[in-house]
This record gives structure tokens, sequence and C-alpha cells, in this order.
């Protein structure tokens, strides 16, 4: 497709927005997506590719039209059927499809007014919505935000979001400018770049502000144990696994003991394996959960395990950014941690297995 200048520009500008906001402080490994609008035509970031790495010509155009159709789908379908019926919706609504496919939350994007969305899952944000009185208290530090309680990733969210959208603009005249999703992140709308960057500030001044009157460091001490110690805690861990496993090591701090968000899943699974790696253990572990972990915890350290280094450093990244996330909602009652019933969701969905395997082959070996 034939790029106009007006749309170069504008794609340039989302290539800027998308490396700003794919630094480790609002995303990590290849969570996230950002997007710009015309009147006829969505360019959105494809689905698994790091923000901090995505290039012009991988980003996804969609025809806007044809992307409307999803909201006049049957929306009382089983969660698979309708995902499915999604997926395909938004592949045919494809213009041209860069180096990927689209994210599955594009309709989201596409349902906001904003030229520019950006979509990230900032700890200092999820100290927050992964909280048990987040809700009310970002009533009051937040008043023209608009909250959503936890939904599924994909139709349901994208429904969802649409009906919210619509009746907060009701009340208020307009669209919100910034969206708090609960166990998720946030999303944040602007005509410019420079209204996105402004609105970003002040949603993270506010909130490290109100961290540091509780007494909470915005940080966590993440330690590299010596040579010796990471040689042989990898060493254990290929040993109760049966193969030959990348292996990342890291120490001084806890991770979480259960699922935040939808990313926690997906890269570093929801539950850690705590205790020493034992082939005995793994077994139990799988025989759990039908799967390997890929977060092995014991005597102060945390170990990422993948198929490859990259899953490897993405399992440790979001475990790290799992215990920053619990160490802030300290602030606002203590950790909630996603249902059962949500995180089988995510477990079982292909579109996160798909981000998952694209990050495994991904030419940016540093991750984001």
């Amino acid at each position: 497709m034939a790029l106009q200048d007006t749309d170069r520009q504008l794609l340039v500008e989302l290539v800027e927005l998308s490396h700003i906001y794919g630094s480790p402080d609002y995303v990590q490994a290849g969570g996230g997506n950002t997007s710009v609008k015309t009147d006829r035509v969505l360019y959105v970031k494809p689905s698994g590719v790091p923000l901090a790495a995505v290039t012009m010509d991988q980003l996804v155009a969609i025809d806007r039209a044809m992307l409307s159709k999803i909201y006049a789908m049957q929306q009382d379908l089983p969660a698979a059927e309708g995902q499915a019926q999604v997926g395909r919706l938004i592949a045919e609504a494809v213009i041209s499809s860069g180096k990927g496919r689209p994210s599955v939350e594009t309709p989201l994007h596409d349902s906001l007014q904003w030229r520019f969305v950006v979509h990230t899952h900032p700890a200092l944000v999820n100290g927050m919505t992964c909280s048990i009185d987040g809700k009310v208290i970002c009533a009051r530090l937040f008043q023209d935000a608009l909250w959503m309680d936890y939904v599924d990733p994909g139709l349901a969210l994208c429904t969802g979001l649409r009906i919210s959208v619509e009746g907060y603009q009701r009340i208020h005249g307009r669209q919100p400018s910034v969206i708090f999703l609960q166990n998720h992140g946030l999303v944040v709308g602007g005509q410019t770049p420079s209204q996105v960057h402004q609105i970003h500030a002040k949603v993270i001044d506010t909130l490290v502000s109100f961290y540091r009157a509780a007494g909470l460091s915005i940080r966590i001490d993440r330690q590299r144990p010596s040579q010796d110690v990471a040689s042989s805690a990898a060493q254990m861990i290929r040993k109760a696994f049966g193969s030959d496993v990348a292996v990342e090591v890291a120490a001084g701090f806890a991770c979480p003991q259960g699922p935040l968000t939808p990313d926690h899943i997906v890269y570093a699974r929801s539950y850690p394996l705590a205790s020493a790696p034992t082939p005995q253990a793994v077994l139990a572990y799988r025989r759990s959960f039908g799967f390997d972990p890929r977060i092995v915890t014991w005597d102060g350290l945390v170990c990422g395990v993948g198929k490859d280094q990259i899953q490897a450093r993405a399992a440790l990244d979001l475990a790290a950014d799992g215990a920053l996330v619990s160490q802030l909602a300290a602030a606002f009652g203590g950790v909630r941690y996603m249902t059962d019933q949500a995180r089988r969701f995510i477990e079982g969905w292909e579109a996160e297995a798909y981000r998952l395997k694209v990050l495994q082959s991904s030419p940016d070996k540093g991750g984001c």
C-alpha cells in the first residue's frame, strides 16, 4: 500500500512513541501495543514484537470500516468460538501485514477517538491495578480516568471497553484519555505524541508521589550472583528438567506467588516452582499444571527457564517486574491476583502462545 506523506509522518511518530514506551519501565518482553489512525486506516504494532524494536515496515495497516464488523458479532458465543471469529475478522481487515499479525487488542485501539493510542503495562501502574483497594483509591487520584474491572483479553475486553467508553462519554461529553485496566495495565490516548507524553508524565508522577508518601521504594534490588553460583544453579535445573534448557539467574527479590497480569502468565507462568529444583519437584509441577515452570526460586535465587536465552531472560524479567508490582501493591491494600478462571483462559489461549513464539524468533536478543 502506497503511503501518503501525511501517513508516513504519522508512522514515523508512531515508531518513535513505540520505542519510548518500549522501555522496561513500561513493558517487558513482547508486551504492550501502540497505534495511530486516520479516518480510514488504523496502523498497529504487530503482536509479540517488542515495542522498543518495532520498525515502520513491521506496522500492520487495518481497514477501520471492516474492523467495525466485530461489534456486530453475536456477543454470547463460547469464548473459543468468539476469539476465533474476532481473529478471522481482524485478518480480513488487514490491508498490509508488515511482518506479523495484528494484536488481538486492535479493536480496542479503534474504539478510541484519539489519533495515537499507547497500551503498556508499567509496574508503577500495576502496583495499583493489581491491588485490593486500587479501584477505590484510583477514583481519588485520577478523577478523570476510566477504570475497567478485569476482562479477558480479546473480544470480551474490546467489547467491554467500547461499552465503558460510551458510558463515560455520555457522562463527561468526551472520551477518557486515561484508562486503567485491572490486573492488566494502562491505556493512554492523545491527538499528538506531545499529549501522550504529558498524560504519561502526570500518571507516573502522581503514582510515584503516592508510593513515596507510603514509604515504599519504586525499585527492587535485583542482584547478579557469582558465576559459580549461577553455573551451579543452571546445572541443577537442567538435570531436574531432563533437558538442555536455557537458564538466567538472579537474586535479591521475592517473585510473586500467583498470576498478576496476562503478560506475567505468558512469559513467566502463573506460579513459580518455589523449591529446590529436583526431578521429583519438576515432575510434581508438571502434573499439577500440565507444563514446565519458567521460574524456579530457592535459597534466595530466582531463575528464569526457557527453550532459549531469550525466553529465559523474558521469564526472569517478568518475575522481577512482578516482584515490584507486589511490593507497590502494599500501598493499595495488598496484591490482588487473577482468578483461576482468568488464569486458565490465558494459559490456554493460542494468541498468547503466538506472542511467546514471536519473542523467541525476534532478532532483538535483548528483548525490551
